[in-house]
């Protein structure tokens, strides 16, 4: 429970923190934009978000103007009546006209609930209600936390891969240049020099096709961001925050209540009660006290009509108590029970979904980084082979063919690492989603 308080704390800290953001930079753009930066500015534009506030504020609009019920309700009627043809009524067995030409009258009313359990439910609902708004609005947050970070990282992992496609690039171009200086010096025949050719075109497509690849990702993180469609978005490229972000300890358990799905269905388990003890309460009378003041004027002529009144006024208290309504009662009491019923197996098929999804997240993370592990290691050997290589090859112990082998394994094991880089951190956010901990600090 102090988890859960503290969780729901957390998020309402969040969302004001997020309101005031919002106020103070409506329409600023991150010159410089670190992960979190780009978490804060989503939960401060993203549209799905800003529209969960709103409906928070509407929610509370709406629990007010419920519990406006329990204060006294004051109503004036007023009305006036010019009788074409004076009513006839009988008085010792003769028809005799009776009543004047004009009559005009208002009533003050005011009227007091004492019991009446659709005023009892709103106020005995209003605290859930308010936190279901807010539990909505969490969950939206952490769904964009959890796009915003995997986007982030797929355009940085994106541009990475244009880096060493470019410096895979100008490897090649010096290869290029020096088999064809040795085919010009009769060195070697024309086989190296095409070789490099077709290494360095394919090297040029491959980075061509990542640079395009590049804009319509930057343009699915503006949107799950709210971020203007033209403004200029620069992503701090920092591999070493990245490499230091990817551990988790991995001893953490599963604790259901953490997660805001299972929050969200205590919340309706509690509101569900309240509708059953609301069911129950039909059989209840309600109560209210009344007070009205009646102002009575008549008069034959138009004009002298207001000159006299003729008030009366009372008050009194009234009961209504239904006594039969064909077991309508009774079968909403019973809908009630059994959608109660329904709940505790939401929470079963909840707490079977959340542990599968924590089981398949812990061990993909694991997968993932064990094998982020092992590309880190084959980047550095691959690195310490294309080197030698290199070396040996300009000594003419090495075959061309050995050197462009070494640089396309370079390549692909520097590739191979910052997918692995990629898929370790996505993997990460996934596995903090399914126990919880996920949030925007």
């Amino acid at each position: 429970m102090k988890k859960r308080a503290f969780f729901m704390a957390a998020v309402i800290g969040m969302t004001i923190h997020t309101c005031v953001y919002a106020q103070q930079a409506p329409d600023s753009l991150l010159p410089d934009a670190n992960l979190r930066d780009c978490i804060r500015y989503a939960l401060a534009h993203q549209p799905v978000v800003r529209q969960s506030v709103l409906d928070e504020a509407i929610t509370e609009a709406n629990i007010k103007s419920r519990l406006a019920d329990w204060y006294p309700q004051i109503n004036l009627d007023a009305s006036y009546q010019h009788n074409t043809q004076i009513p006839t009524t009988y008085f010792n067995g003769s028809p005799i006209k009776a009543g004047v030409e004009n009559t005009s009258g208002a009533q003050f009313g005011l009227t007091q609930n004492l019991f009446n359990r659709d005023v009892l439910l709103a106020s005995r609902t209003a605290r859930d209600v308010r936190r279901q708004a807010k539990q909505t609005t969490a969950s939206n947050q952490i769904d964009v936390i959890t796009d915003v970070s995997k986007a982030y990282y797929d355009v940085l992992l994106t541009k990475r891969q244009i880096s060493v496609l470019e410096e895979d690039i100008i490897r090649l171009e010096r290869s290029q240049k020096d088999a064809y200086n040795q085919y010009q010096g009769g060195i070697v025949d024309k086989i190296d020099y095409k070789r490099a050719n077709i290494a360095l075109n394919n090297a040029r497509a491959q980075r061509k096709g990542a640079e395009e690849s590049l804009e319509g990702k930057y343009a699915y993180l503006r949107q799950l961001m709210g971020y203007p469609e033209k403004g200029a978005l620069k992503l701090v490229d920092d591999t070493l925050q990245m490499e230091s972000e990817v551990s988790l300890d991995t001893s953490i358990t599963l604790t259901y209540e953490n997660r805001i799905e299972y929050q969200l269905l205590q919340t309706q388990k509690n509101l569900l009660e309240a509708e059953l003890r609301y069911n129950k309460w039909s059989f209840l009378p309600n109560v209210s006290a009344f007070a009205n003041y009646n102002l009575a004027y008549l008069n034959n002529e138009f004009s002298k009509l207001y000159k006299d009144n003729l008030p009366n006024s009372y008050f009194g208290l009234r009961l209504s108590v239904p006594i039969f309504q064909g077991g309508k009662r009774t079968q909403n009491i019973r809908a009630a029970e059994l959608q109660l019923k329904r709940n505790d197996w939401d929470f079963e098929l909840l707490k079977s979904q959340i542990n599968t999804e924590y089981t398949q997240a812990m061990a993909a993370y694991k997968s993932n980084y064990t094998n982020y592990l092992a590309q880190q290691q084959n980047m550095q050997e691959a690195k310490e082979v294309y080197d030698l290589i290199s070396l040996q090859y300009k000594e003419g112990v090495k075959t061309y063919l050995e050197v462009i082998t070494s640089e396309t394994d370079l390549r692909t094991a520097q590739l191979n690492y910052f997918n692995a880089l990629y898929q370790v951190l996505s993997s990460k956010i996934d596995l903090q989603r399914s126990l919880g901990t996920l949030t925007g600090n």
